[in-house]
């Protein structure tokens, strides 16, 4: 009986406890989360800097990767760039631009995956913690590092003329080329429930951009009906961009076998449609690809949830 009493009082106790008193409202915070965006992005950075250190088959592999096929891509192509009087020395060049912006891109965009989706179990957690917005998360990426290694090496063994508005241009399209292959791997892990799924979506996407990326098949000569891929595809804008800034002002003459003499910048323009007056366009088309790939992660991985308990 006194057993029955004491939750009988108990019981009574909580529904009063349940109301809250007159002039009393419901507890509330001004904001979601506890520190501002540019907190949650410096946390995020400091976390993903000691994780990486502590995932040396990802990092350090990585970091060896771009030294490795930097002297390589350097020694194969060395000091083509210092000398351009025919067609095929062009030609060898561009070859050079289309090696060095897709191989070491297309590694980080396969091996960043199964990292990524290790880490999402993580970012479940710590999001349901409240501990900071996917956006600052899909934010806090390392790749200015990897980006300025490459361009230190094969900017100087390719031989590229060494003037400042080349120099960072080429850094800029090699640093934001890491950046969207990086962010469109993160990105097919986010929508995807297993890595290896990713894995084999991105396995159709690589030999698309491969093939329409303006090197393969330069645009002129794509058929009509495809030539939009051609302008969908970002590594032909990297293409085009490195290219175009660092021969596109070219006044020098060139020899075309089979045809009439020409200059530099004349033949590029009339046999591959690359023009160094667009270049702010292919810029603002770069920002345009990693900022569309930042956010479709970013709200994935906010949205969807593929964890099983």
């Amino acid at each position: 009986m006194l057993i029955l009493n004491f939750i009988g009082e108990n019981q009574q106790l909580i529904k009063e406890l349940s109301v809250p008193p007159p002039g009393y409202e419901d507890l509330s915070f001004p904001t979601k989360y506890s520190q501002n965006f540019y907190n949650q992005c410096i946390a995020n950075f400091w976390k993903q800097y000691k994780s990486y250190w502590k995932n040396p088959p990802h990092n350090a592999m990585r970091f060896l990767m771009t030294m490795i096929n930097g002297l390589v891509f350097g020694t194969v192509f060395w000091q083509k760039g210092t000398k351009i009087g025919s067609q095929q020395d062009l030609f060898n060049l561009l070859g050079a631009t289309y090696a060095a912006v897709f191989f070491l891109g297309a590694a980080n965009c396969i091996t960043v995956q199964p990292v990524v989706s290790i880490e999402r179990t993580v970012f479940y957690r710590e999001k349901a913690a409240g501990m900071y917005s996917p956006l600052s998360y899909a934010f806090a990426q390392y790749n200015i590092v990897q980006g300025i290694e490459y361009t230190a090496i094969i900017y100087a063994m390719i031989g590229y003329e060494w003037k400042a508005a080349k120099f960072f241009y080429f850094l800029f399209f090699i640093v934001s080329s890491f950046n969207y292959f990086t962010l469109f791997g993160m990105m097919l892990v986010s929508l995807t429930p297993s890595s290896m799924l990713a894995n084999i979506l991105i396995s159709f996407v690589l030999p698309l951009w491969n093939l329409f990326a303006g090197f393969l098949v330069v645009r002129p000569l794509i058929p009509i009906w495809w030539r939009w891929y051609y302008w969908a595809n970002p590594v032909s804008w990297t293409i085009y961009g490195v290219v175009a800034s660092q021969f596109g002002d070219n006044k020098s003459p060139l020899k075309v076998p089979g045809g009439s003499d020409t200059f530099v910048k004349q033949f590029l323009e009339d046999n591959l449609g690359i023009k160094h007056d667009f270049l702010g366009y292919v810029v603002l088309a770069h920002f345009a690809f990693i900022i569309a790939f930042f956010f479709v992660f970013g709200y994935s991985i906010k949205v969807l949830n593929f964890q099983k308990r």
